[in-house]
């Protein structure tokens, strides 16, 4: 069985690596982009089986918009996103993806930093639905 491909979209370096180490080791295939720009280049080349994406990059919505774009193409609209920001802590405000679906179309929602055995259990479950 072939693994399963998440891509991470984030503009922090570090973020970036460490997620990628910890699904690494999990068994999972991995792509990183630095940019909204460049994840949606790679997730548009196919193969990405869950995105996982910042919201806070080039502009302080761009994850919130990114979500919405490819939530709105039939071509992407399957893959699951997990969204992973330290926009609540930023800003005050909480998210929840079953109440706030109209403007975040995400299937989870974690705020940073995560704690590595909970993004792999997320992960898990999220490829598990798909």
């Amino acid at each position: 069985m072939a693994k399963k491909k998440v891509i991470i979209i984030d503009d922090d370096f570090d973020i970036l690596e460490a997620t990628k180490l910890t699904l690494q080791a999990a068994g999972y295939d991995v792509a990183t982009a630095a940019s909204g720009q460049e994840g949606l280049a790679k997730i548009r080349g196919g193969g990405i089986d869950l995105i996982i994406l910042d919201v806070m990059m080039a502009r302080d919505t761009e994850g919130f918009q990114i979500a919405q774009d490819l939530k709105e193409d039939p071509k992407f609209k399957q893959i699951p996103i997990l969204m992973m920001t330290s926009v609540s802590a930023k800003s005050g405000l909480s998210f929840d993806p079953v109440k706030d679906g109209d403007y975040l179309p995400v299937e989870d929602y974690v705020d940073k930093p995560v704690d590595p055995a909970d993004l792999v259990q997320r992960v898990a479950k999220l490829l598990k639905k798909n």
